[in-house]
């Protein structure tokens, strides 16, 4: 048997399949396109689910794929075994409604054979204990021995999902040999040692369950095969696990170079290793697919792995960036068959960077936070909610805390710690709602025929007939919709477009003998059907009607125009900033736009100001827009920018700007920049980490601002009593004389409110000079001037101070050092008297400050103050 590379054995299976039929197809991304019931794809068929459903029609009924997955359900067990990771690749051989358990379960056997030439001896296959079928073409067709062929239950050899398709498996086994095994007499296929390896899992989805343990037979038998390539690969190259085989050996070899430790030198720092190997690739291949880090979602997983792996380097001795040099190293083993990875470099890294960078900062911020809760350790136990403080709020991984603690003979309350995780993961299902099998909430629409679709025709025209399909009205599929009924009508054809790609949809008005239907806004329904909704104004509309389509030129126009700025936009983005700039999310109507994209720091006035020259000089140029269809691989090839994540079909609709802007876009556009007119950014923000959001305006939107804007000058200038030209300087000399004037009156009341601490007089409490007293209508900052004034006065003193404002309660605390050599801490007792007052706060020993929301409360504060200063 040869010792095939990754790369080989991928190009192997997908030409294999492709000999008998199958249609190759690239991977899909790692984020679901309009499945809810997924994070992150985690199986080769999760993207083709409406393929088996019959939501889509697949481009040929045989498909074959390999697929780049993500699993993160045992991310805590990652790295501690050799077996397992968060990515893998999953080959897929798929039918749907052609072939069925034969072919499939002779192709299998002729590609590990025949084509891998694998030992038949070898192979041990199994099927569900119910599935004679399988069986019989196992024993009788390739002619394994019954004793080699194995039975196993609905747990291991059935798959099913909830409702919906489902079906028995027949997984292939190999015997990698008694050096892998367990040593057991009993050791046979299904042991959990290393030696009987499943390389190959045939589903034959030939059930329907209703949800409630009913299961019929599907009208449309389908196939879907899975094999992971990593696990492939350790049995055809013959090494020990996952982490060994060519690439991924590779991998850690660049690891052991920057962590300076030898992989199975030291099992704990194999943990390490493997951690580090695993998540890197997540992490690469998550950010490619335009997934970014966050608080929540998919981002919170890549954020999650990628502080993993930079708290495992810090564990092996690195303190020094390092995911960077190792990302690149997954681009150069895995660019030649997922070329998007080498097209996302510089995103990639930039991404990686920020994000390493921030962590770096976190972990040493968290160490001083777990440092500060340390000081109120009771029992020797850190508790539950400050372990899961540090976890949620800043980061902190729970085992990095416990490997800290343990250092200093301290433990962790971890069951308070589960019962918090336990909350959250609780609140994070209940916010779920109902879905069916793709994930989406469950409507109507879920009830029309899945192979009722409609066309658009309006790039060119924006009048045309469509007949009407079906109609939704009161969330009911009807025959007829009638004067004033609000509703949703479907055509086989329209004009109007409908919001995709973040391109509002059309309005405009749907006629019929005399009968009117006002489109307010149009969108696009189970990916195939068209809806206009709306108004009926006068007369009736139903089913097979053939009506008259007319979208509001106007808006197109105008909407037009401004989706031809975002791309302008993004083109003077990245060449101002750089090629890392992508698109993150975008907003086309008529009257602006808003553009995301990926950025990690704001942008300076100085770059505004160039993007924006360089729009307009893009539309003074008037620059035709040319808009054609063309292979999405001739549109790559000649350098095309495709969108984060989009499924694309073989041919694309593109959409240049001579040679500053070329793009895949299926959107509407003008015909000439210089129909944009004029440009401007009106506002350039943060939405998340690393992703900065543009809003601009164009066209009559702008001139209509600028109008606006003058008007407004003109009017500030008349206050003023100064020429439009003068305003400035003259709004620029009052607010000096105002601020002039402000020092005044903060002067004057600093020195009202140090006279009230003329007369104030010092308790004698446990040896120190405590003045503890209220003063109303002060604010923060004359609080701490008036405490500092009777500090200067008063020796060895304790100061606390109290203000009323509109209900609530500002609170001041100052000790000198002989209350400090005493055990006092400024922060302890702030702490306690917001507390009573029903608010927060905090400090360090010396002063801290806070707010109470019950003023009602003081004199409870003061008494508790007085008792600890007690001691």
């Amino acid at each position: 048997m040869k010792k095939y590379s990754v790369n080989e054995l991928r190009e192997l299976f997908l030409s294999f399949f492709e000999s008998k039929g199958h249609l190759r197809l690239k991977s899909f991304s790692l984020v679901p396109q309009n499945d809810n019931s997924l994070l992150i794809i985690n199986s080769g068929m999760a993207p083709l689910k409406p393929y088996f459903k019959g939501i889509e029609t697949p481009p040929c009924k045989r498909v074959t794929t390999c697929q780049k997955c993500i699993r993160t359900g045992d991310i805590d067990n990652i790295g501690h075994t050799a077996r397992h990771g968060t990515f893998f690749e999953m080959l897929g051989n798929f039918s749907f409604g052609d072939y069925f358990k034969k072919e499939a379960i002779t192709w299998s056997w002729e590609f590990l054979t025949v084509t891998l030439g694998l030992d038949p001896n070898r192979l041990y296959p199994s099927v569900y204990v119910d599935d004679d079928e399988a069986y019989d073409l196992w024993h009788d067709m390739i002619g394994i021995p019954s004793e080699r062929i194995f039975k196993f239950g609905k747990e291991d050899n059935f798959w099913e999902h909830g409702s919906g398709p489902c079906g028995p498996c027949s997984e292939i086994y190999y015997d990698r040999g008694e050096k892998y095994g367990c040593g057991k007499p009993t050791c046979t296929v299904g042991c959990d040692c290393d030696r009987y390896m499943e390389v190959w899992n045939n589903v034959f989805t030939q059930f329907d369950n209703d949800g409630k343990g009913n299961y019929t037979e599907l009208e449309q038998k389908n196939i879907d095969t899975g094999m992971g390539l990593e696990r492939l690969a350790v049995v055809c190259q013959d090494v020990e696990s996952i982490f060994e085989v060519d690439t991924n050996k590779e991998l850690m070899d660049n690891i052991s170079l920057i962590t300076h430790h030898i992989y199975k030198d030291d099992e704990k720092a194999d943990v390490s290793l493997r951690i580090i190997a695993d998540h890197i690739k997540s992490c690469t291949f998550m950010i490619s697919d335009g997934i970014l880090p966050s608080n929540e979602g998919r981002g919170y997983v890549l954020r999650r792995l990628l502080r993993r792996a930079v708290r495992h380097g810090r564990i092996l001795g690195v303190k020094k960036a390092f995911l960077t040099d190792l990302a690149k190293v997954v681009i150069k083993l895995n660019k030649s068959h997922y070329t998007e990875l080498f097209e996302k470099q510089d995103m990639i890294l930039n991404v990686l960077k920020a994000e390493e960078d921030k962590f770096n900062q976190t972990i040493d911020q968290g160490l001083e936070i777990l440092n500060d809760m340390l000081k109120n350790v009771k029992n020797s136990i850190l508790s539950g909610d400050d372990a899961f403080k540090l976890y949620d709020t800043y980061g902190f991984p729970l085992d990095l805390t416990k490997e800290i603690l343990e250092e200093k003979n301290i433990k962790v309350d971890e069951n308070r710690f589960d019962v918090l995780m336990k909350q959250q993961k609780i609140k994070a299902r209940e916010a779920r709602k109902e879905s069916n099998y793709m994930g989406k909430d469950i409507t109507v629409f879920d009830e029309l025929p899945k192979d009722m679709s409609s066309k658009f025709v309006g790039y060119d025209s924006l009048v045309g007939n469509g007949k009407i399909l079906s109609i939704v009205s009161n969330n009911k599929i009807v025959d007829t919709i009638n004067e004033n009924d609000e509703g949703v009508i479907i055509t086989d054809e329209t004009n109007f477009y409908p919001m995709m790609g973040g391109q509002a949809g059309d309005i405009g008005t749907i006629t019929f003998e005399g009968a009117t239907f006002e489109v307010y806004d149009t969108v696009k329904i189970q990916n195939t059907k068209i809806g206009h909704i709306g108004k009926v104004i006068t007369g009736s509309f139903s089913n097979n009607n053939v009506v008259k389509l007319e979208v509001d030129s106007k808006n197109r126009h105008l909407t037009a125009i401004n989706h031809t700025s975002t791309h302008l936009l993004q083109a003077a983005l990245r060449t101002v900033l750089g090629k890392h700039v992508e698109q993150a999310g975008s907003l086309v109507e008529y009257n602006r736009l808003r553009f995301d994209f990926t950025h990690f720091k704001p942008l300076t006035d100085e770059e505004i100001k160039e993007v924006e020259r360089l729009v307009n000089e893009k539309i003074n140029e008037s620059i035709s827009v040319v808009k054609r269809e063309m292979p999405i691989d001739e549109a790559k090839k000649e350098g095309a920018m495709a969108l984060f994540g989009e499924k694309y079909g073989d041919v694309v609709r593109t959409v240049k700007v001579s040679d500053f802007s070329f793009e895949l876009c299926g959107g509407t556009h003008i015909d000439n920049t210089s129909e944009i007119k004029c440009f401007r950014i009106i506002s350039e923000t943060g939405v998340a980490a690393g992703i900065r959001r543009i809003e601009a305006i164009t066209s009559d939107t702008l001139l209509k601002y600028y109008s606006d804007e003058t008007n407004t000058l003109s009017n500030i200038s008349s206050l003023l009593k100064v020429k439009n030209e003068e305003s400035f300087d003259k709004v620029n000399s009052l607010l000096k004389d105002i601020k002039e004037l402000k020092s005044q009156i903060d002067s004057l009341k600093k020195q009202m409110s140090l006279t009230e601490t003329n007369d104030i007089k010092a308790d004698a409490i446990n040896g120190l000079n405590v003045v503890i007293d209220s003063f109303d209508g002060k604010d923060i900052g004359e609080l701490k001037d008036i405490v500092d004034s009777i500090k200067d006065k008063i020796n060895d003193s304790v100061v606390i101070a109290f203000s009323k404002n509109n209900g609530a309660v500002d609170i001041v605390v100052s000790l000198s050092d002989a209350a400090i050599s005493k055990g006092l801490h400024a922060g302890n007792i702030l702490k306690q008297c917001a507390n009573v007052l029903g608010g927060n706060g905090g400090g360090k020993d010396r002063f801290a400050q806070g707010k109470g929301k019950d003023a009602n409360k003081i004199s409870d504060a003061i008494k508790i103050a007085k008792e600890l200063i007690s001691g």
